[in-house]
């Protein structure tokens, strides 16, 4: 539209000039035309130029962003490596010493119980070396059926055994159905490792003992120490509930109910809370109207 009315504009002025003028002003317009399509032209050159710089110039600074990414990528990777193995690494060291506090405590255990045994072997040589007192050659001869019989050596009968074996033993002694020998077992080991780790469970095999051979009344006191003796062991959940076990067999419905009660109050989550819950559903056909 510009272009049309500079053409209307120029038509106008060559018919309002003499002919020479018209020839020289046509002649200035035609070089001032010829100038600037030459300035575009330049123009044009220069910003594709300046295009082509540009877009070289993006290709580098993206090839540069994806080499960077890629190295972070890369970087971010071999830190969660590293990690990873850190991790693997602190648990193979948490576990071997945990591992190691097991085997130092019962060493410990064992230390104690070959203290008790020196000490008691230091006795009876003390005991066995005592001067004897001297017999009155004039004297009757004493009577056989008045002497005092004589003293055992006080020599325990755990000296040289290790927590786990007396345990292991007592325990195979229960799984085999051997009650009275497992209950021995279990006295012994807490007598000989009343500190130790698997004391709970032990005193709780002497009540599971004493249940199966149908004596419910030492059994429920074997639970008793279980709960009184260990507060926070793992055995005490099942100690709870076995003596509501053990009560409900001596006719206790009441008992029962309340060591279940108890289970599930102090234990909720536990295997024992949920035997609990449906013991007392079996005893709630049970209950008298009030």
């Amino acid at each position: 539209m510009t272009r049309h009315i500079h053409l209307v504009l120029l038509a106008s002025l060559l018919l309002a000039v003499p002919a020479g003028a018209q020839n020289r002003e046509h002649q200035q317009l035609a070089a001032d035309v010829r100038m600037l399509q030459e300035q575009a032209q330049q123009l044009s050159l220069t910003l594709a130029a300046l295009n082509q710089v540009l877009g070289e110039a993006l290709k580098g600074i993206t090839t540069r962003l994806d080499a960077s990414n890629d190295a972070m990528r890369k970087g971010f990777a071999d830190q969660r490596l590293i990690t990873d193995e850190l991790s693997d690494a602190v648990g193979i060291i948490r576990e071997r010493s945990d591992d190691t506090n097991v085997r130092i405590s019962s060493l410990r255990e064992e230390l104690e119980a070959l203290r008790a045994t020196v000490q008691a072997l230091q006795q009876a040589a003390v005991t066995a070396a005592a001067p004897a007192v001297p017999l009155d050659p004039n004297a009757p001869p004493p009577d056989p059926s008045q002497l005092p019989p004589p003293a055992p050596l006080p020599v325990p009968s755990t000296a040289g055994l290790s927590p786990t074996r007396m345990y292991d033993t007592a325990r195979a002694d229960y799984f085999a159905s051997q009650y009275s020998s497992a209950i021995l077992g279990f006295e012994a080991f807490l007598r000989a490792f009343p500190r130790s780790e698997l004391a709970d469970d032990a005193q709780f095999h002497i009540g599971e003992s004493k249940f199966n051979q149908k004596e419910f009344s030492d059994a429920i006191t074997a639970y008793n120490l279980v709960i009184q003796n260990y507060p926070g062991a793992n055995a005490v959940p099942d100690a709870y509930y076995k003596r509501g076990f053990a009560s409900e067999g001596l006719g206790q419905t009441d008992a029962a109910r309340a060591s279940y009660e108890a289970v599930i109050k102090n234990f909720p989550n536990s295997t024992a809370a949920q035997l609990a819950r449906q013991s007392l559903d079996r005893l709630a056909p049970a209950q008298k109207p009030r």
